[in-house]
């Protein structure tokens, strides 16, 4: 008996449906585009045999009425206008942020070669002060490593934070007029909101002019002829501070906490500026014995040597 199933009928009966390459496919932004005019022009349809008396179903309220977001009227230009002022105004104000950061950090605001760096395009040559080495002051570096015992440089710097918290936090001087400081010095009041002016003041103002050198055997019976030197801006606070040192070391301890080496050297700086240090009395004989010696200058023999 002949099968029932013809084979041409049944593949006359199935479907072939044929896939478009990937290149010819729309992309999703494309489809998107495409359906929203239509969702928004597509009424809402009721069911057959519904009226307003007859209430519907939630659950086919729902799945039949797309979200009032994408059935929204599209907006006037009017409402065009509005949005595209409020988002340049946001663009406006993360602009003038931006500016206002680059002025935050020392670099001019509206630099063209700035532009796209934070920090900026540094100029060449460098100055020294950027330099590793020469990062801090020269006035601080000179007296923090004078500070510093057994090559222990990290202490050193630590000590010299402690002196420059404590001038900050000090009462402003009172100044002795027999004792002037260093002409330029500005008044007690600010001093102590500069610390770092403060330590430099105080070192200047004793600091000594000259230093007294001897030549042996030049004044006669192996006698030595005493002559006054000048002093290179180094050679004078290092001078000064290395007095300020002595003076600390002579200092007495007074408890709670003040015989840490720190607090005392802060406070003998301190005594500096009002003119109560000892440290000025060797500034003033030091001066006093290069004024009485400065004949000694006119010495051929001298003359020879300098």
């Amino acid at each position: 008996m002949p099968p029932r199933l013809n084979l041409a009928s049944a593949f006359r009966a199935l479907s072939l449906r044929t896939t478009t390459p990937a290149s010819q496919q729309p992309l999703l932004s494309q489809k998107i585009a495409a359906a929203v005019p239509k969702l928004a022009t597509v009424p809402v349809a009721r069911r057959f045999y519904s009226n307003n008396l007859t209430p519907e179903n939630n659950n086919n309220n729902n799945e039949d009425q797309a979200p009032s977001s994408e059935l929204a009227p599209p907006r006037s230009e009017e409402e065009e206008v509005v949005s595209l002022s409020q988002q340049q105004h946001k663009e406006d104000n993360l602009y003038a942020l931006n500016r206002l950061e680059l002025v935050a950090y020392g670099l001019k605001p509206f630099d063209a070669e700035e532009e796209g760096h934070k920090y900026g395009l540094p100029s060449l040559p460098l100055p020294s002060e950027l330099h590793k080495d020469h990062r801090y002051d020269d006035v601080m570096g000179q007296i923090t490593r004078l500070l510093m015992k057994d090559g222990k440089l990290s202490k050193a710097q630590r000590d010299m934070a402690m002196i420059l918290n404590h001038l900050r936090t000090s009462p402003p001087p009172k100044l002795n007029p027999a004792r002037p400081l260093i002409p330029g010095a500005p008044a007690p009041n600010f001093l102590p909101l500069d610390p770092v002016t403060y330590l430099r003041v105080a070192i200047d103002s004793v600091a000594p002019l000259v230093k007294i050198r001897g030549f042996r055997g030049l004044a006669g019976g192996g006698r030595n002829l005493e002559v006054p030197a000048p002093l290179a801006a180094r050679q004078r606070r290092r001078t000064a501070f290395v007095w300020i040192l002595d003076a600390v070391q002579k200092r007495k301890s007074k408890g709670s906490g003040r015989k840490m080496f720190p607090t005392r050297v802060a406070e003998e700086i301190i005594a500096v500026v009002e003119g109560r240090s000892g440290v000025w009395d060797k500034r003033a004989q030091v001066h006093k014995l290069g004024t009485a010696t400065r004949a000694n200058l006119m010495n051929n023999q001298i003359k020879n040597f300098l």
